[in-house]
């Protein structure tokens, strides 16, 4: 069993956290429990956390190989800081 009991903002660091149990050899299942208290700054930081992963997972889908099939043009927009997205 994995159990966070704090959030990360970045889902890259819980990820990580995650999946050092799953080491070579793991047989058997890996639980994952994630505490989050309602009502509470940990909930709007899951609640974010969550609409990020389905928003990637709809862009993306689960796996990077789309990454490799993007032409240039296509990867330097994807890239580029629009001129709209900077603060004055």
């Amino acid at each position: 069993h994995v159990f966070h009991f704090d959030r990360w903002w970045n889902p890259a660091v819980e990820n990580q956290a995650t999946d050092r149990a799953f080491r070579i050899g793991q047989t058997k299942k890996v639980f994952v429990h994630k505490m989050v208290t309602i009502g509470t700054l940990e909930e709007r930081i899951d609640q974010m956390l969550e609409e990020k992963q389905r928003l990637a997972e709809s862009i993306t889908g689960s796996d990077e190989s789309w990454l490799t099939e993007l032409d240039d043009q296509t990867f330097r927009e994807l890239i580029t800081l629009s001129r709209d997205a900077v603060l004055e």
